[in-house]
């Protein structure tokens, strides 16, 4: 029988668990990575209770009646409240206008300076960054000031003063969705195929910003739909105005109405989470199988 050379098993035995040690370190160290300690729970359940505690308090609130018993009259009188269609159409249009001019100010002015001039990126954000710098009640006050008397007589100037205050937010959102993405590379094929600047931007960077742009949408409409001082110093009944109008009157019917429009804003972004986790699983898939 051949004899077995117990040294060089021994040798080759300790050379695979060296080089298995650093592996094996690697799993370890994404274990403790991903174990949270107790007092991280606790705080992150004292957080979800600071949060949980009043919405709950508020919906149950809004589905009682004067005696305490619950019911959905608050609810179903809403719609019969004088007032309430006027100030939603009217918040509902201002933010149709806001979205609308913050998009064609935000998108083209975000994609020019990522290609043409990346060294005034932090300069626009923090131009950006400036209407949370100063106090709305100081803007609205000084741009009343100098307004022209038949801009005034319009409700539509609001929406003026709403895109600068939703800068910030529009601007943000659009700026991750281009960091996320390789535009030069994008654009350079796009106009070497013939592409024109008009249809780069609309068949090529557009698409693969729709989750930015619908997050930017849902901001500036959620500031729109709660924005009071400007609209109440500029004399116009607004869905926050009216609120705090008729707040003396029936606190039920109002807090039915906040309750309602945190549902509205909470369905819209979990639709854009669930459709950017569908998108992402999509891209996925193609490239598995492309692969």
């Amino acid at each position: 029988m051949a004899q077995v050379d117990t040294a060089s098993i021994d040798a080759e035995y300790l050379l695979a668990f060296d080089r298995g040690a650093p592996e094996a370190s690697m799993v370890a160290k994404q274990r403790r990575r991903f174990s949270i300690p107790w007092f991280r729970w606790l705080v992150l359940l004292l957080a979800a209770l600071f949060f949980i505690i009043p919405l709950v308090a508020g919906v149950i609130f809004s589905l009682q009646n004067d005696a305490g018993q619950f019911s959905l009259d608050s609810i179903r009188a809403i719609n019969q409240q004088i007032g309430f269609s006027d100030a939603f159409r009217l918040s509902l249009q201002l933010a149709l206008i806001t979205v609308v001019i913050s998009m064609a100010l935000v998108v083209p002015t975000a994609v020019y300076v990522h290609l043409k001039v990346p060294k005034l990126l932090a300069a626009v954000e923090f131009t950006t960054l400036l209407p949370i710098v100063f106090p709305p009640i100081v803007l609205i006050l000084g741009v009343l000031h100098v307004t022209p008397p038949f801009l005034k007589d319009h409700a539509w100037f609001l929406a003026l003063f709403y895109v600068v205050l939703a800068m910030p937010f529009a601007y943000r959102a659009v700026e991750s969705g281009l960091q996320a993405m390789d535009l030069q590379v994008l654009v350079e094929a796009s106009r070497s195929l013939g592409g024109r600047w008009g249809s780069t931007l609309l068949r090529v960077i557009l698409p693969n910003l729709t989750t930015s742009l619908i997050s930017s949408v849902v901001l500036v409409t959620a500031l729109v739909f709660s924005e009071y001082t400007m609209s109440s110093l500029a004399g116009w009944i607004t869905l926050p105005v009216w609120t705090e109008q008729f707040a003396q009157a029936n606190g039920h019917i109002v807090t039915a109405v906040a309750m309602l429009t945190l549902l509205g804003v909470w369905v819209v972004l979990s639709l854009i989470v669930l459709v950017d986790l569908s998108r992402a699983r999509l891209q996925q898939r193609k490239r598995s199988s492309t692969s």
